[in-house]
């Protein structure tokens, strides 16, 4: 079963679809990582990151076993996966690595931007996980701040609004839900009850 889970920055996308994994005890893998990856080796080559050559050439030559680097959570590489998310190649260049993981056997979560719509049109189960722009703004201002940095709420909004434009209104594979993804908004629930929603969905397609 292919498990695809979308949505905006901070939606709880990426906490519900880790949950889910669990649950069901297949893979996850969390795309945005490669885009932030992507930028972070795109500015370690010191060029720009909209630079298309460099990004895509970063993108080719991606090792997968840098994900865990704790500096692709933060604020600064989040902004930086936007960046080269919008760059056509790069796109291409991750493509095929989502999709052959999404291929293991026995199925796998996937949690992105265009999970449901490029990636995997045809999987089993799809669920785009949103909020407002304001309860989001404010998990990730948490966050952040648990983390040690200093940043105003102010900010991380504007931050959130940003990204939300630059994603969905690229011209390749832009942010937006499937039409046949269900349409879960987190703004009211804590995440016990967001697992708890995408579960049923989950467990509703497997049923029917």
């Amino acid at each position: 079963m292919i498990i695809a889970i979308d949505g905006p920055a901070a939606s709880g996308k990426g906490t519900i679809a880790k949950l889910v994994a669990g649950h069901f005890q297949v893979p996850v893998l969390d795309t945005g990582l490669l885009y932030r990856a992507v930028a972070r080796d795109t500015a370690a080559r010191g060029r720009p990151l909209d630079d298309a050559a460099t990004a895509e050439a970063a993108a080719r030559v991606l090792d997968p076993g840098t994900l865990d680097d704790p500096a692709l959570r933060g604020a600064k590489a989040g902004e930086g996966a936007s960046i080269v998310a919008r760059i056509p190649g790069v796109r291409a260049a991750l493509l095929e690595f989502q999709r052959a993981f999404a291929r293991q056997p026995g199925g796998a979560v996937l949690d992105g931007r265009d999970i449901g719509t490029v990636v995997c049109p045809d999987a089993d189960v799809k669920i785009f996980v949103t909020a407002s722009a304001e309860v989001r703004a404010r998990r990730r201002f948490l966050e952040l701040q648990g983390r040690g940095e200093e940043v105003s709420y102010e900010v991380v909004l504007k931050d959130i609004r940003d990204r939300d434009e630059r994603d969905s209104s690229r011209a390749d594979a832009p942010m937006k839900a499937a039409a046949d993804a269900v349409l879960l908004d987190t703004s009211e629930l804590g995440i016990e009850e967001a697992f708890a929603a995408a579960l049923r969905v989950v467990e509703e397609r497997a049923a029917g």
